[in-house]
């Protein structure tokens, strides 16, 4: 029997968590303020969903929006508050100037982390080179993850270089995981699992017609989670 697909879903508070994890999510990704594309939230929120549900979560590592680290020294006390509010991990993600990662902020924060596993974000969407960023973040430890939609433009756009990065797994800088988010929809699944994909990521569609201003919605998590075991 194979083994089923991740299915990660966006949480900004309990209500939304409890409702991802009733509809089939296998883990949730906890931010705030998604009209910054998701920022971190505070210790408070990460500790009532922590002990609301029971499947595993990553929190945000981000003070603003854009993709510049911005106060290191601010982060790596964030990321110690966060551990001490009960998480275990994490997804971050910082680019400098030049489109290049900012390599010195990743691995100042990562060593805070003391090991505890990460996904690297959409940050590699908006990467002037995504394979100089994955050589340059191989062998960090705790990496285990890259989400991306393959493009800026999501993952209808992003589609080629998708399937591209999935058939060089294993080699130096792509034995991580891709996670697939950013403008996934229900009709990319099939090709994406035929490719050999197995982890996907949503937010807004996670929700009823209210989008970010409504509450996650069992019955759309369930729809993606149907559509998952299916395909």
């Amino acid at each position: 029997m194979s083994k089923r697909a991740l299915l990660e879903v966006i949480a900004l508070d309990v209500e939304d968590a409890v409702a991802a994890q009733a509809g089939g999510a296998d883990r949730l990704e906890l931010v705030t303020e998604m009209a910054a594309d998701g920022l971190t939230p505070s210790a408070a929120t990460v500790s009532g969903i922590r002990a609301a549900v029971d499947i595993p979560l990553r929190v945000m590592l981000r003070l603003a929006d854009g993709f510049a680290a911005g106060d290191v020294g601010r982060l790596v006390g964030v990321a110690e508050e966060m551990r001490a509010a009960g998480a275990s991990e994490f997804v971050l993600g910082f680019l400098d100037a030049d489109g290049l990662v900012d390599l010195d902020a990743v691995e100042r924060v990562v060593a805070a982390l003391g090991g505890c596993r990460w996904t690297f974000h959409r940050a590699i969407d908006h990467a002037t080179d995504r394979d100089a960023v994955r050589k340059a973040l191989d062998g960090l430890p705790g990496l285990d993850t890259y989400l991306t939609a393959g493009s800026s433009a999501g993952v209808g756009t992003g589609l080629p270089a998708l399937l591209a990065e999935a058939a060089r797994r294993g080699e130096p800088g792509y034995e991580q995981r891709i996670l697939v988010g950013g403008g996934l929809q229900l009709a990319h699944v099939p090709y994406l699992v035929s490719a050999g994909l197995d982890a996907f990521h949503i937010g807004g569609a996670a929700r009823g017609a209210e989008g970010w201003t409504g509450p996650v919605s069992a019955d759309a998590v369930r729809e993606w989670r149907r559509t998952l075991d299916a395909a």
